[in-house]
């Protein structure tokens, strides 16, 4: 139980570090280039690939589906979602569905006697007495300023979704271990992933000595990445895991935690290497604190980001088959083609959601362990490498 209780407090500190580099991240320099995403049905590859492309990044509202009348008119249904940003005149809010398209099909809205572009699913504020977007030669605007934007976009509903589920079971869990000792109902499906994270995962690669203290951030991570990775997977239009500022979060949290917790013969190893020539220890310790700082966190962000990016953008090319190959195949074919494959793949995704959280989790406890392993000791081991008198029953860590 001490362990999950550990885990509410990663859980809080989680969803604050996820969420801030995402409301941080809609702030752009002034030149930002502005690309208009077309509205309405797409048929050919390139609108195929800017509808991926416009698919696959955060948004201020929440789209569940659209489609053409028989008039032409593009019909959205979804709801709008809160838009909070600090401008020249203070903070201002509004909700996301009070942008429209104005003559020139820049998306504008006036609030506070500003008025706000939104260009390219980021909001920026007009200089004073504007009303369009102007773009240089190259395609830029250059009358937009940034704003610090708090909005509550679609990644964030997502993080605070999956936050409170991951809160809701493992709360229930914990008060199962407190009171009735053997975990029941939702419990039993539970039980067997913790067991699993600790006992192949934090205990292996952190040690004995120190797994259960890292062993609440560990779950969080594991089943956070999950989680998320899968709702994903789900027609809801969630690429939670597939924003950068998301990833990064979760790799600077990791960076944070080996960092902190250091111990001495790890920044030894670290800023003076011991059992080299004394000339190569400067050069050593350039490479070594690159990789504590740089290499390992970039590491873990760069592969969560690109595997799952890059599957959210094979299963929607081959949803798209249907549209671009229609012509050729026939609508029965294409569909047929563009199913079976688009399933096939899918399959794939699943199996991809569970390793790209065992591989953070995995390099996280590894990354964690190298930093508190101690090279100066003596325990008796038994032949699985655990320590002898630390050897518990499965459930004695949650009790």
């Amino acid at each position: 139980m001490a362990i999950l209780q550990q885990g509410f407090k990663f859980s809080i500190l989680a969803l604050l570090l996820c969420c801030a580099p995402i409301l941080i991240a809609q702030e752009h320099e002034e030149g930002v280039e502005y690309t208009e995403y077309k509205e309405g049905p797409v048929s050919s590859k390139s609108e195929v690939e800017d509808y991926i492309q416009h698919h696959i990044k955060d948004a201020h509202d929440f789209n569940l589906f659209s489609y053409t009348n028989d008039e032409g008119e593009r019909k959205h249904f979804g709801f709008p979602l809160p838009v909070i940003i600090w401008t020249s005149n203070g903070l201002t809010t509004f909700m996301s569905s009070e942008f429209h398209h104005n003559d020139n099909g820049n998306v504008i809205v006036d609030k506070n006697g500003l008025s706000f572009a939104k260009i390219h699913s980021k909001i920026y504020e007009l200089e004073q007495g504007a009303s369009t977007v102007s773009f240089d030669e190259d395609h830029h605007a250059t009358n937009a300023h940034k704003v610090l934007d708090f909005s509550i976009t679609k990644s964030v509903v997502g993080i605070l979704l999956i936050g409170i589920l991951l809160f809701i079971w493992f709360r229930g869990l914990a008060k199962q271990y407190k009171t009735k000792k053997i975990p029941t109902g939702f419990g039993r499906v539970l039980e067997p992933l913790v067991i699993y994270v600790r006992d192949e995962i934090a205990r292996p690669n952190i040690g004995d000595k120190h797994y259960r203290k890292f062993t609440g951030y560990l779950l969080t991570v594991f089943f956070f990445i999950w989680l998320l990775n899968l709702l994903g997977l789900m027609p809801f239009g969630f690429n939670v895991t597939g924003q950068l500022a998301v990833t990064a979060a979760l790799a600077i949290f990791t960076l944070i935690i080996y960092t902190a917790s250091g111990n001495a013969d790890y920044w030894k190893h670290i800023l003076w290497m011991p059992g080299v020539p004394v000339l190569i220890r400067p050069v050593l310790a350039v490479i070594e604190l690159a990789g504590a700082f740089l290499i390992k966190p970039f590491s873990l962000l760069v592969r969560l980001f690109a595997n799952i990016t890059a599957g959210h953008i094979v299963v929607m090319s081959l949803i798209a088959i249907m549209f671009i190959m229609r012509q050729s195949l026939g609508i029965v074919g294409s569909s047929f083609l563009s199913i079976v494959l688009s399933v096939l793949i899918l399959l794939i995704e699943i199996l991809v959601a569970f390793l790209q959280a065992y591989i953070f989790t995995m390099l996280s406890a590894l990354f964690i362990g190298m930093a508190v392993a101690e090279h100066d000791h003596d325990h008796a081991h038994d032949g699985t490498g655990h320590d002898v008198a630390d050897a518990e029953d499965v459930r004695s860590d949650f009790i």
